[in-house]
């Protein structure tokens, strides 16, 4: 991995700002999630201030291994999902395991898993074994597929439920053939209604005393998503239209070509159509009927369509100035890379130096705030098991039997960045 100049890299920390506690200052969340959707769930509660407890098998590493890194603990994915979080390293499959962490749990606020029913079950922590302990818990699943169906313990990741909740015959309608769209987009979607229903059972609690159990089915989430505008004239009773929002779903839709590169221009109003019609030379196309009205939603296929030709034969930079100042939403087409590098460069104590992605909603009163690195496996399992009224002996006896892994290192605050 390259290495940014020590100079650029503290230039970049002396100007991560420092801030007051979030939002959820005091909330404890117990993470028995893995690999992206959970994790990425807990990240948000966590930069905005929840003590999040990230449960780990003590040899395993899961989460840790996604993406490409030069640090056997870490990679550039787990670097950002864990940050902020403590690491508890535990055998979960062990008696002594589940019942250290039954003690943990009776001092948290909520609690996060996206194992399946069965697997929960066998290991004797599925809803009634935590309100056993806490009976004001949120006990928060997410699942594939709802647990009052025969498919409660099917497998499901990102690329099942893209196909299964329509987004994939969404873009055969578009390109010919079923796709899966270049991102985890299903798993990412669903961690953000997890984070969602935990503050929101967080609110609910604080008003009632009550906890309860929330479940989050992958497949309804996204369906949902899908539905917003692609349920369209299907969800008239009968059917007043195909389900599918056309605007979207055409072959001319996209970043067009500049005569040197790309760019997304999208005109959205008559105004605008005019305006590029007009400095296109398209005169027939100037005040036509199809860019008045429902027209542009109509017809939009062919209007992209006649758009590409004229926004070929200027730059990239002629058309940004020109959209600018005609008040037409456009937008460069960035690479990957260059995103990336957009953000800013801080030490971790043990892998480096990374780029940390900056929590990216902006609270005026309760910032949410990068305040502690992504930990080491294991690294806070000592602090935590104590915390639950565990003893020296008892930790040692854990450690000896193979049950939880400890780690000595002490937890260095060398990363802070607001949102």
């Amino acid at each position: 991995m390259t290495r940014p100049s020590s100079a650029k890299r503290d230039s970049a920390r002396d100007a991560i700002p420092s801030g007051v506690a979030g939002a959820l200052q005091g909330v404890r969340v117990l993470d028995l999630t893995s690999v992206i959707m959970g994790p990425y769930a807990t990240q948000i509660l966590a930069d905005n201030g929840a003590d999040v407890i990230f449960v780990e098998h003590p040899f395993g590493k899961g989460t840790r291994e996604l993406g490409a890194a030069d640090y056997s603990e870490f990679s550039g994915i787990s670097l950002n999902l864990l940050r902020n979080k403590r690491s508890l390293c535990i055998d979960l499959k062990r008696p002594e395991g589940r019942g250290a962490l039954l003690r943990l749990a009776a001092g948290c606020d909520a609690i996060v898993t996206n194992l399946r029913p069965a697997p929960l079950a066998r290991l004797g922590l599925d809803y009634g074994d935590f309100v056993a302990v806490n009976p004001e818990i949120i006990f928060c699943q997410a699942v594939g597929f709802p647990s009052d169906t025969d498919r409660a313990d099917d497998p499901a990741y990102d690329d099942i439920i893209q196909s299964e909740c329509g987004l994939a015959e969404a873009y055969q309608r578009v390109t010919g053939s079923p796709q899966l769209c270049p991102t985890i987009v299903a798993d990412k979607v669903c961690g953000l209604f997890i984070a969602n229903a935990i503050t929101t059972a967080l609110h609910f609690k604080q008003r009632t005393g009550r906890g309860q159990r929330v479940e989050i089915p992958m497949i309804d989430v996204m369906r949902a998503f899908m539905m917003v505008e692609h349920g369209a004239g299907g969800v008239a009773d009968p059917e007043r239209g195909d389900a599918g929002y056309m605007r979207v779903l055409n072959t001319e839709r996209g970043p067009q070509r500049t005569s040197d590169g790309w760019i997304m221009i999208l005109p959205y109003g008559p105004d605008a159509y005019d305006a590029i019609f007009e400095i296109g030379g398209r005169a027939d196309m100037v005040r036509n009927e199809r860019t008045r009205g429902r027209g542009p939603m109509i017809h939009a296929e062919y209007l992209y369509a006649q758009l590409r030709p004229i926004i070929a034969k200027r730059t990239t930079a002629e058309w940004l100035a020109f959209c600018r100042r005609k008040n037409i939403p456009v937008g460069t087409v960035e690479r990957l890379n260059d995103v990336v590098h957009q953000y800013p460069v801080v030490e971790h104590p043990v892998f480096g130096a990374y780029r940390t992605v900056p929590p990216p909603v902006r609270y005026s009163a309760s910032p949410a705030a990068v305040r502690q690195p992504a930990p080491m496996l294991g690294q806070d399992t000592d602090e935590l098991l104590r915390e639950a009224g565990l003893e020296d002996a008892a930790l040692e006896a854990l450690e000896s039997s193979g049950v939880i892994r400890r780690r000595r290192f002490e937890r260095k605050v060398s990363v802070r960045h607001e949102g």
